[in-house]
């Protein structure tokens, strides 16, 4: 009976940590819906597919949100005609290169900058390789519905109109919030309790005693971020509490996975994700991150 109390705290507190971040990204996925053109999205990104890569990585600081809601945010951004790799540079930056997240981690460390410009540059450094890599291997958008999809399907052209007035265009983003948020909210429910359970039934002390080289050390922390799906404003705390463990490059690959990749945001990235694109994503962020965790570790210990 205990360890399913433990289970079902562990559950309410991640959905509860969630939900508000949830709120914000399709909240955010509504007011691009409703007031971003595609017209001026094209005005705006670079047409270089370095420099929108580079675009892409650096817009997260504008775009305070968690992994949580960094899936409907992004799926916005790409039927809106963000290019692809542009769009996967925001959406693993997103959760990690914002202020709130920065400052965290500045406290979560004893209000050391070093941590956080660790932190930062390995993850501006992951998404920039991962999303150049993900531009040569897939040319076209690998949408599981879009909606240029949706409008050929229905051989009907993509309607245009002239812009509704301003508060029919606020009622569009609260209509397409709502739609948003039931449609992610399955997943992060579902996602939660795996991550849940498997922090209940696996112990962290049995992983632990795997890090004993930097490899298995930077693996070990890539899979404890994976299994514990911490919100990123949060998971600084909990990698702080490991420095007495793991050196300072196994835990740079604690805070740079996580917030890319999690049980509840890969539940939400295969709703809107093709699964070969899915997979293909995660092997990528686990290879880079780990390359980016050795050499942290080289040059920082």
């Amino acid at each position: 009976m205990k360890i399913f109390l433990q289970l079902n705290t562990i559950f309410l507190s991640m959905i509860m940590e969630a939900i508000p971040f949830v709120l914000v990204g399709v909240l955010i996925s509504g007011l691009i819906q409703s007031f971003i053109t595609e017209r001026w999205i094209a005005r705006i990104m670079p047409k270089n597919r370095f420099l929108a890569s580079l675009f892409g990585c650096s817009v997260g600081i504008l775009f305070p949100s968690c992994e949580c809601g960094i899936v409907p945010i992004t799926r916005r951004l790409l039927n809106k005609g963000v290019p692809l790799n542009a769009g996967i540079a925001f959406m693993l930056t997103g959760p990690i290169i914002n202020p709130i997240v920065l400052f965290s981690t500045y406290i979560a460390f004893g209000n050391d900058w070093k941590v956080v410009a660790i932190r930062a540059g390995m993850a501006f450094a992951v998404a920039l390789a991962v999303s150049m890599s993900v531009a040569l291997l897939f040319p076209v958008l690998p949408l599981r519905v879009n909606e240029q999809q949706i409008a050929a399907a229905s051989e009907l052209p993509i309607k245009v109109s002239k812009r509704p007035p301003p508060m029919a265009r606020l009622g569009s983003v609260l209509t397409h919030a709502v739609d948003e948020f039931f449609s992610v909210g399955k997943y992060l429910v579902l996602g939660a309790f795996i991550a849940a359970s498997m922090q209940t039934f696996i112990p962290t002390s049995s992983l632990l005693h795997l890090g004993s080289n930097p490899v298995m050390a930077s693996l070990v922390m890539i899979g404890l971020a994976f299994t514990m799906s911490l919100c990123s404003e949060a998971d600084a705390f909990i990698a702080s509490s490991f420095r007495s463990t793991f050196s300072m490059g196994s835990l740079s690959a604690f805070l740079v996975f996580g917030p890319m990749v999690d049980i509840k945001n890969t539940l939400m990235l295969a709703s809107a994700f093709r699964t070969k694109f899915v997979i293909v994503l995660i092997a990528l962020v686990t290879f880079f991150t780990l390359v980016g965790s050795l050499i942290v570790g080289r040059f920082v210990g």
